[in-house]
């Protein structure tokens, strides 16, 4: 998990710093929004504060590591509640922006924002996803404790209660993480031999195989956020979902399955002709047997962090 730094002696002429710095915030701004694009506005919205400061202002503050992560959270937890208003009306359901792993498509660099979160598990999609079911105050106090570390007389600060309350606030987070019941991540191997056979079902439009590799109780969600088609209400139940996806199958013939980390797991990128246009993300259930549930992001606004594939185009 990442750290709380608390770094001295940043000025506009140390770009080290800056950069180290940025990376931190950016970490932290996504877990706590969910959307790499608000995160990375949160984190520009920060340094536009920190650089409207007189400098005489700036040489005072003794840890400005410090005060950059205060704002950031305060930024956080605004766009939190905003954002809690327009979920309200997004067309069908909203997931978290899913990371590619850079390493995987032979680019990437550090002025890409994708590049500055740190993959752990702490970014995950089913870790996310209970993130959200959370009120702002409880995911900004969680996060920064549980997460990164703060003391809870910093995380008061940034919250505007008391320690106490915000101990409060991280417990109720855990309880909240607890009902969701999520499993012991499965090794990373162990998981991406699963994710394997179900792009070999999925292809071979095997529907006996893909309902093997399901629970019983598994449900898809999927994001097209009404940009592109896509099933507004979760599909619930392995065969309902295997259907699903057979349906799908005989749409779009072009189709490619590729498997890719997707926030640091292993799941699956769907590739029409050049174009990136859905990634899925996979959660399994005990000992890593059966897949329980299924993130599917067709969202294009959400696709940019994948490249120039990450394009819309229409595919089922």
């Amino acid at each position: 998990m990442s750290g709380g730094g608390r770094t001295a002696g940043l000025d506009g002429g140390d770009v080290g710093v800056l950069v180290s710095e940025r990376r931190r915030l950016t970490d932290l701004a996504y877990r706590l929004l969910g959307s790499l694009a608000e995160a990375e506005d949160a984190v520009q919205e920060t340094y536009a504060r920190w650089y409207a400061m007189p400098p005489e202002r700036r040489a005072a503050v003794r840890a400005p590591g410090a005060w950059l992560t205060t704002v950031a959270g305060r930024v956080c937890l605004d766009l939190l509640g905003s954002a809690r208003v327009r979920r309200e009306r997004y067309v069908g359901a909203w997931l978290p922006e899913p990371l590619p792993d850079r390493t995987e498509w032979g680019g990437g660099t550090v002025s890409d924002p994708a590049d500055r979160v740190t993959l752990d598990e702490s970014v995950n999609m089913a870790f996310l996803v209970v993130l959200e079911a959370m009120t702002p105050a409880e995911r900004v106090a969680f996060v920064l404790h549980d997460v990164f570390g703060y003391p809870f007389a910093e995380v008061a600060a940034i919250v505007g209660r008391t320690p106490a309350a915000c101990r409060q606030l991280a417990s109720s987070a855990r309880r909240r993480i607890g009902a969701a019941k999520a499993p012991a991540v499965p090794a990373v191997a162990g998981q991406a031999g699963v994710v394997r056979e179900f792009k070999e079902a999925w292809e071979a439009k095997n529907i006996e195989a893909l309902v093997g590799l399901l629970d019983p109780d598994a449900v898809m969600t999927a994001d097209g956020g009404g940009l592109v088609g896509t099933v507004l209400r979760p599909v619930e139940g392995g065969g309902r979902i295997a259907d699903y996806l057979l349906f799908i199958a005989g749409k779009a013939p072009g189709l490619r399955l590729l498997e890719r980390s997707v926030n640091g797991r292993p799941g699956l990128v769907a590739q029409l002709g050049d174009v990136i246009v859905t990634v899925a993300a996979f959660d399994l259930g005990e000992e890593g047997g059966r897949v329980r549930r299924i993130w599917v992001v067709r969202n294009p606004e959400k696709l940019r962090p994948w490249g120039r594939e990450g394009r819309a185009v229409g595919a089922g």
